[in-house]
């Protein structure tokens, strides 16, 4: 029988991290400071996890309420600029109204029609001893 023979590859030489540069930046002014990676070198640490999510979901409830309140504000400024608009018109139209119901114009409007304004006053009627 046959040998099997698996082909070899070359060897390659070992690959080093590459290193950290200590530099003068932001990040590690605060991983000097603040050593995070040390506290995954045991494993995750679960008792952390339920503190976690409550302040995810308090800062989810945050930014919600934001935006209701954003949008409640657009809302608010919508509505007053159709206050204003609608009481602008509003008061156009009480302006035309009462230009129109003056005695000489409503004269003139029923001009057209054939009637025509009286010219003898009106008669004050009076009740005489009247008896029930």
């Amino acid at each position: 029988m046959a040998e099997n023979t698996v082909r070899q590859k070359p060897i390659e030489k070992e690959e080093t991290p590459p290193e950290i540069k200590s530099g003068k930046g932001f990040f590690s002014f605060v991983d000097k400071y603040v050593p995070v990676g040390d506290v995954f070198n045991d494993g995750l640490p679960v008792q952390y996890i339920p503190k976690v999510l409550f302040f995810a979901c308090i800062m989810m409830l945050y930014i919600a309420n934001a935006h209701y309140g954003d949008k409640l504000v657009r809302k608010t400024n919508k509505l007053k600029n159709e206050v204003n608009d609608l009481r602008a018109d509003y008061i156009t139209l009480k302006a035309d109204l009462m230009i129109k119901s003056k005695q000489s114009e409503v004269a003139k409007q029923v001009e057209v029609l054939g009637l025509k304004e009286s010219t003898e006053p009106p008669i004050k009627l009076t009740e005489q001893n009247r008896e029930h």
